[in-house]
């Protein structure tokens, strides 16, 4: 794996209102050291001076933990964005609907990106395939990512691994390359 000069790293609503406990209400969550690992690319994209765009979640629910006047929407320590990081705040899913992401990754020519953050199976999943079907070169960085358990449309419990393993296999080979953070570190 090689990665441009200017592959810009995505950090998709890693706030700290995915702590609420109503995430978890199905079971807990998988990747116990994704903020590690997301703390991790931080790092070496900063050292590098690569760009970042930390993407953040702001609810118009009512009830939502991630609405911008909750402590929830700000983001958890291990991705808080540094000084001149650019933050695109989102309403929806998708990082590309209602915002200039796409605007501001084509000014900059940047056409590799790679991504991490929550939740698996819902905005980031919605974003991965978004910037695939746009035509990005797309990783995305298993062990940096996760979600939660949840119930199938039957009732069936599925574990937060089993729907995180399912969420990768809709979007590996189709829309991005699923990798782990150290292969993009030694990328």
């Amino acid at each position: 794996m090689r990665l441009p000069p200017n592959t810009a790293l995505l950090i998709i609503d890693v706030q700290k209102a995915i702590d609420d406990p109503v995430w978890s209400k199905a079971g807990p969550r998988n990747n116990p050291l994704a903020e590690r690992n997301i703390a991790r690319l931080l790092e070496r994209w900063r050292r590098s001076g690569r760009p970042i765009f930390h993407i953040r979640h702001d609810s118009v629910k009512p009830v939502s933990a991630y609405r911008p006047d909750q402590p929830g929407n700000a983001f958890k320590p291990e991705a808080q964005p540094a000084d001149g990081e650019p933050v695109i705040p989102k309403s929806t899913n998708n990082a590309f609907i209602n915002t200039d992401l796409e605007q501001r990754l084509r000014s900059a020519r940047i056409d590799t990106l790679v991504f991490a953050g929550v939740i698996t199976n819902n905005s980031v999943e919605a974003t991965v395939r978004m910037a695939g079907n746009l035509g990005f070169t797309t990783y995305l960085v298993d062990d940096a990512s996760f979600t939660f358990a949840r119930r199938d449309y039957r009732g069936v419990l599925r574990s937060a691994e089993d729907v995180h393993a399912m969420s990768l296999a809709n979007m590996d080979g189709e829309y991005c390359k699923v990798v782990t953070t150290d292969e993009v570190l030694s990328a």
